[in-house]
């Protein structure tokens, strides 16, 4: 049996209210939360993604406030991310309605907070979310990607595949792979980037980053991505969910409609 290719809308949260911009700079709102995530539900979105990108500044309890009010108005699955650091971030977001939760620089930092989060709520709920760029000058990896901190302005050294090949062994059940080099250009996935980590790694991969037209969907899947995540082309209306999978049915790829 072929599994669906999902279709998820990101909503970068910054103090309660969506934002967007490129490759993390230039912020615009673009709306409510709980109303986006309203609309993308009835249009036949499969999951929302939530990303608070205030996080760090210490904006938690405006981020399950939102999470609360949105896991009372949509039955989509949801996950959130952004300043997760601890198990107890992730129960805490749990009991706030969230279905998974995203990790990414504090995994980084420490990647047994990968096993404690898996062996505690199980794999399923763990989403590990690698913001990834091709290698600058003087900088090399094994792969040729390299895994960014900071909205993609600071690089670690570290080899994109190799930590994405090292998380799912940890217990990472799904992992984000968003590419900072399209991130809101509206230049389509990174293809390339994405092929690399799917030929390496079994657990389900998220394609985000550069999304713009329905086609770009379809190239991800191909590519190998179990789901495709989006921003800007939905909350700005160049694209509906509807017709993003409408295309990528004709093109043959199984969504549900």
């Amino acid at each position: 049996m072929t599994l669906s290719v999902r279709v998820i809308p990101c909503l970068d949260v910054d103090a309660g209210r969506v934002v967007k911009g490129v490759n993390f700079g230039n912020l615009r709102d673009a709306g409510d939360p709980v109303e986006l995530a309203r609309r993308y539900d009835a249009e036949g979105a499969d999951e929302l993604t939530f990303l608070d990108v205030s996080a760090s500044s210490g904006n938690r309890e405006t981020t399950y406030d939102v999470v609360r009010r949105t896991a009372e108005e949509v039955f989509i699955p949801l996950t959130v991310g952004g300043g997760v650091r601890s198990v107890e971030d992730v129960d805490r977001l749990l009991r706030a309605g969230a279905d998974k939760v995203g990790v990414n620089t504090a995994a980084i930092a420490r990647p047994e907070l990968v096993s404690e989060i898996a062996d505690r709520f199980g794999s399923q709920v763990l989403v590990l979310s690698v913001d990834a760029r091709r290698t600058l000058e003087g900088t090399t990896t094994d792969s040729g990607y390299e895994v960014t901190t900071h909205g993609g302005r600071r690089g670690t050294g570290i080899d994109a595949v190799a930590w994405a090949v090292r998380a799912a062994a940890l217990g990472a059940g799904e992992i984000l792979l968003n590419s900072m080099d399209a991130d809101g250009t509206y230049e389509g996935y990174d293809l390339e980037m994405f092929a690399a980590v799917r030929s390496e790694v079994s657990v389900p991969l998220i394609a985000s980053g550069g999304a713009s037209s329905a086609r770009d969907f379809s190239a991800a899947a191909g590519a190998g991505a179990d789901a495709v995540l989006a921003a800007s082309v939905f909350h700005f209306g160049k694209l509906t969910i509807g017709e993003v999978k409408a295309t990528m049915a004709d093109d043959g790829v199984t969504v549900r409609l």
